[in-house]
């Protein structure tokens, strides 16, 4: 398996190409969703360099503040990146953690929808086919990297993971779950749910409905993948992607019940 596509002494490796044409491609279904909205679609691509550069600044401070168990091994806590704060921007060193990409693009958005008086919740309606369809496009690229592999298999479809990528305790063991593949499929099944269901239930639906329902969605199915997960992050022995997930699918769940419970009348 070669690590990506050279060009001359440049080197594009697969994960980095994966998650660009995810981006690019829930750029583009997003725009589409915009015209739907009645949004000019240009509107998606003023918002792309906000929403990229707040979500992976929140994404890497997650990581900061929750190192996974690899991280940690490898001497990368968050005591290390106080103790180096230039290796915060040294992104090659250490990762990234979705919650925080989750909150920094939503403080983002927040800031620019008030900033030019537009409807912060229509605006996640539009974004949300494009997150789930640049989730389910960039997983693949783990597959490259050899990252975000669950529990040990000897299911049909395991994956072969070499011994520079396995944990410490599985130098031995070879075959694992292809958690990446089991969140891109699931990713794919939410997108096709959620453009059904935008148009489907198009005169029902209020403003934010088609995001909280993606964030039902997705955080249903994380918290469920952490259970086959090896690299997780813990706090206080707490796995804390699992229990902000939780957390997600609880709060976005009261949030769609509360929008359309039924109406007693007095």
């Amino acid at each position: 398996m070669t690590d990506g596509l050279s060009l001359g002494p440049l080197l594009l490796r697969w994960n980095g190409l994966l998650i660009a044409l995810g981006v690019a491609m829930g750029a583009l279904i997003s725009a589409r969703e915009a015209k739907r909205h009645g949004f000019d679609p240009e509107i998606i691509y003023y918002l792309f360099l906000p929403l990229t550069v707040w979500g992976t600044l929140g994404a890497r401070v997650w990581h900061i503040l929750t190192p996974s168990l690899s991280s940690v091994g490898l001497g990368l806590t968050s005591q290390h990146y106080l103790t180096h704060p230039l290796d915060f921007i040294a992104f090659w060193i250490g990762g990234f953690g979705f919650p925080g990409a989750l909150i920094g693009g939503a403080l983002a958005l927040l800031y620019f929808s008030k900033k030019n008086d537009l409807p912060f919740w229509a605006l996640t309606d539009v974004l949300a086919p494009g997150i789930v369809l640049g989730q389910a496009i960039g997983r693949i690229g783990n597959y490259f990297n050899q990252e975000l592999y669950g529990l040990p298999t000897n299911l049909p479809w395991k994956i072969f993971i070499d011994p520079a990528y396995r944990l410490a305790g599985f130098e031995t063991v070879n075959f694992y779950h292809p958690l990446f593949a089991y969140e891109s499929l699931l990713s794919l099944a939410s997108l096709f749910f959620l453009l059904w269901l935008a148009r489907r239930f198009a005169e029902i639906l209020a403003a934010g409905d088609l995001f909280l329902a993606y964030l039902v969605l997705h955080a249903f199915a994380r918290f469920l993948l952490e259970f086959l997960r090896l690299d997780i992050a813990l706090v206080s022995g707490i796995n804390i992607n699992q229990v902000f997930f939780a957390v997600i699918f609880v709060c976005a769940g009261i949030g769609l019940y509360l929008r359309h419970r039924p109406v007693q009348e007095l």
